[in-house]
């Protein structure tokens, strides 16, 4: 999804959190969504078909596996609160994340990392963020597994081990290739990388 980071577009008497910047254009943009990281505010457009697509395709290995049943759930769009500031938080595109994940409520709708088995991203305006910006981030957040899905460049990056600002093992996996997850998340999933690549294509009309 395309992001931008934004300065303070609006005027007040005195200076304001990125937070409630953040709630002021969700409140004029509806569907838009704004997350905080490292003290700065990336707004994404709501997503296009394709986008869309390519999270349903992916969502049912991982429902398959029964990471959606029992200790874990799959889930969209679900705030993880960062340590990499006082505000910070994004909006992954896709998680699986512990059962009990209403018990590890942090605040503004974000919920402790801890309870994060893995983070999904899938890219269109924002591949940079996708694959620089959050990578560090999550890596902070030592959350164990980060799967970009790069419609850009159509590879599909598995990152795990966490390790400062960054992961240690990176996997890029190209069409063709069946990438296989970490049974750390919970089960065995595996991914057909042309299978999603392709959802994540606009249709060719005629």
């Amino acid at each position: 999804m395309s992001a931008a980071s934004v300065e303070q577009p609006f005027d007040h008497e005195e200076p304001v959190t990125l937070t409630t910047i953040a709630d002021e254009i969700m409140e004029r943009h509806p569907g838009y969504r704004v997350e905080i990281i490292g003290g700065h505010l990336l707004v994404t457009p709501s997503p296009d078909a394709p986008h869309a697509r390519a999270l349903t395709k992916l969502m049912r290995p991982f429902i398959a596996a029964g990471l959606d049943d029992g200790e874990t759930e799959v889930l969209q769009n679900v705030g993880l609160w960062l340590p990499t500031g006082t505000e910070d938080y994004a909006i992954p595109d896709l998680v699986v994340v512990d059962a009990d994940i209403d018990d590890h409520f942090v605040e503004n709708n974000a919920y402790d990392p801890a309870c994060f088995r893995l983070v999904l991203e899938v890219t269109s305006g924002n591949w940079k963020d996708d694959l620089k910006t959050k990578v560090a981030a999550y890596a902070e957040a030592k959350v164990p597994v980060y799967v970009i899905v790069d419609r850009k460049h159509q590879r599909l990056h598995v990152l795990t081990d966490p390790a400062g600002n960054g992961y240690e093992n990176h996997r890029p996996h190209a069409p063709g290739e069946i990438a296989t997850l970490p049974d750390s998340i919970g089960a065995k999933v595996t991914l057909d990388v042309a299978e999603i690549l392709k959802a994540g294509q606009a249709k060719k009309v005629g």
